[in-house]
């Protein structure tokens, strides 16, 4: 046998000898090229080692640091490989470079220093080359995997050299590492596997003449190379499991260690198979390892665009639309939760979904409301306890059409269900159409729910114009019905009267023209355009105090001249009426109410004083001109003061109260006189 393992290195070592001048021959100066050569150094050393040890007998341990270097220079080329890297530059600034190095470097020293410390300490070294055998069986398979297509044929003969003689490696040591003690059958045999690897490396180096490999990173990939990981490090577990087994074990030891590693591979085989676990890892990788599928900004703003664009009246169509557009489908419902807990169907658009039944939704409600999650109704039925907790009738799903329901939340209650039914060889949602889902769902949600709100809003605009035209209505009638019951009040003394008779008719033509312009605005359902003419102050004045004494206390006035406005007549007649109304109304029978008007430098200034109740500063800041706020209860609109102030304010003038509780108010009216 040793004779067959000397022959074995040696021809390896001759193998790599030739390699090794073709490639001085080649020139090849490039990056890759230099550590291919390094490392077929390397395998030549060791190749003679091997063959000196076995021939002289030294410590394997000086063969075993030139394949700790080996390997390092393999797996440092199948890194520059698979980043591009063709520089010394790009070599030592590069993060994966870096972190193998620092990884190698302190494996190496823990390691080797436990094996040159610790007596009997080749089980640390053999530790260490079961750990870069499998790194670099893990870097091969992602080489090979992420290569683009037209490249793999040239990286074939390469993978499967080293994949060869690492595959055996990992074998060999990972046996050494359970009984603390090479194999020499596999080792002698050790030496063909690498002189039967380098044609096939020769091959590769052929066909990459610059050992630029342009590789993609696929997802697939990664988590096929994951889970190889995850297979290594697990035997490793079982080999340090198996060592302790055979260490303590005694005379049962080899059976013991032999029904352990059956049950081991039994699991890792089970867990490897199981669905949840393959899922859960390829998430995990995906979320932490990969840009996202979808740029989520680009996603945001487009529907934020379709929202403003869209043309449709229908918000709930405009919805269901952005999410008929972002998975490409056209059947679906838009179901809407009442507060009451029913479910009506807001928008149908091709799918057969009767609307008796949404009481159905009833467990699916309950299930997004505790975990908020998106339900596809083809995993549910696919794949066992995917959905914990919820009972779903898939019957009615699959008899309904619907594949997908995604929630709406408003206030952490559920609002509605987005329901899709989707193509038959459409797949499965991954995690990332369900992220997005969601968050495109909140936004629409939230969408839904303000113009929800915005129609209530206009709805209650058009209730509060209607009640605030019927109390400008109810305030027009209310002076004209005061002007007929001052007719009313005076015919029976005035009745024979002419001048009386005639001011009855000029009282009735006034209410009519006053009833004329109310229907006209309620016909129109618009302001009547105001008609200016010269009036008369004084005229008005009079007329104003003359329906007003028809009560107490009497109001008297003064006047310095005849004054003549340019002004609405009937407006400004009816805010002086309220005023000196409102003064009556706040004075006791014995007090009285007076009216000043003067013209001051183009200025008419009208008072109506009164010595009455008065009113607080905090009154006349906050609720004075405050529209229907009344103090008069079931008496009053509350729009008297608030329209004088509206009409005043119009025509360019002023308004200004001075009031002192319990001694009386002044209210001052600064019209310009034109």
């Amino acid at each position: 046998m040793e004779l067959i393992g000397v022959s074995g290195y040696v021809l390896a070592a001759l193998a790599y000898i030739v390699f090794i001048l073709l490639l001085l021959a080649a020139r090849n100066k490039t990056l890759s090229g230099r550590l291919v050569l390094l490392s077929s150094l390397f395998v030549l050393s060791s190749s003679v080692a091997g063959a000196l040890q076995i021939y002289q007998g030294f410590s394997l341990k000086y063969v075993l640091v030139f394949e700790t270097f080996k390997l390092a220079f393999w797996s440092l080329l199948i890194i520059c490989s698979q980043s591009n890297i063709n520089s010394l530059k790009d070599f030592f600034s590069q993060t994966k470079i870096t972190q193998y190095l620092t990884i190698w470097t302190i494996l190496s020293a823990v390691c080797w220093g436990a094996a040159l410390y610790f007596p009997e300490g080749g089980k640390y070294i053999f530790s260490l080359f079961l750990l870069l055998n499998l790194w670099l069986l893990v870097l091969l398979e992602q080489l090979y995997r992420n290569a683009v297509v037209k490249v793999k044929w040239a990286l074939l003969s390469l993978i499967i050299a080293l994949g060869m003689s690492t595959v055996f490696d990992f074998v060999l040591f990972a046996q050494a590492a359970m009984i603390n003690q090479i194999d020499f059958n596999y080792w002698y045999a050790r030496g063909f596997v690498v002189a039967v690897g380098m044609p096939l490396i020769l091959v590769s180096t052929k066909r990459i003449k610059d050992w630029s490999v342009n590789v993609f990173v696929s997802r697939d990939v990664v988590f096929y190379s994951s889970m190889l990981l995850i297979s290594g490090l697990y035997l490793l577990l079982l080999a340090l499991a198996g060592y302790v087994i055979n260490y303590f074990g005694g005379a049962w030891s080899d059976v013991v260690s032999i029904t352990f590693f059956i049950l081991g591979g039994t699991v890792l085989a089970a867990l490897l198979i199981t669905e949840r676990l393959r899922r859960e890892v390829k998430v995990f990788i995906t979320k932490h390892f990969f840009a996202n599928k979808y740029d989520y900004r680009v996603e945001w703003l487009k529907s934020n665009e379709q929202l403003e664009v869209e043309n449709s009246d229908n918000y709930y169509h405009k919805a269901m639309e952005i999410i008929f557009e972002l998975l490409d489908v056209r059947q679906g419902a838009l179901v809407i939760r009442s507060p009451l807990g029913k479910y009506h169907c807001a928008f149908q658009q091709d799918l057969p979904l009767d609307k008796q039944r949404l009481h159905h939704l009833v467990t699916v409600d309950d299930f997004c409301s505790k975990h908020g999650w998106i339900v596809d109704t083809r995993e549910y039925a696919t794949i066992e306890n995917s959905y914990p907790d919820l009972e779903l009738n898939i019957d009615y799903c699959r008899d309904q059409g619907i594949d997908i329901i995604i929630p709406m939340f408003k206030n952490k209650d559920i609002y509605g269900f987005f329901l899709l039914k989707l193509p038959s060889d459409r797949s499965l949602l991954n995690w990332e159409d369900r992220d997005l889902l969601f968050a495109l769902s909140k936004q629409l949600s939230n969408y839904l729910s303000l113009n929800e709100a915005n129609e209530s809003i206009a709805e209650s605009k058009q209730f509060e114009a209607f009640h605030r035209m019927s109390a400008f209505l109810v305030h027009d009638l209310k002076n004209v019905q005061a002007q007929l019951s001052l007719i009313n009040s005076n015919a029976q003394r005035h009745r024979n009267n002419p001048e009386f008779v005639d001011d009855v008719f000029d009282t009735i033509e006034s209410a009519t023209i006053r009833l004329e312009k109310v229907l006209t605005q309620l016909r129109n359902k618009q302001v009547a355009e105001s008609t200016l003419t010269k009036v008369n102050v004084n005229s008005v004045i009079d007329k104003v105090v003359q329906q007003r004494n028809v009560d107490f206390p009497k109001v008297s006035t003064e006047v310095s001249g005849e004054i003549e406005i340019v002004i609405e007549q009937e407006t400004f007649y009816s805010v002086l009426n309220h005023l000196v109304q409102n003064a009556q109304e706040a004075t006791k029978n014995d007090g009285w109410v007076k009216i000043k008007i003067e013209l001051l430098e183009d200025v008419l200034h009208i008072a109506i004083i009164d010595n009455g109740r008065g009113m607080s500063e905090h009154f006349i800041k906050n609720r004075l001109f405050k529209a229907f706020d009344t103090t008069k209860e079931n008496a009053g609109m509350g729009i008297g003061v608030y329209e004088a102030k509206q009409f005043i304010e119009s025509i360019g003038g002023t308004i200004q109260v001075t009031s002192f509780e319990n001694e009386g108010s002044i209210f001052h009216l600064n019209i310009p006189h034109r």
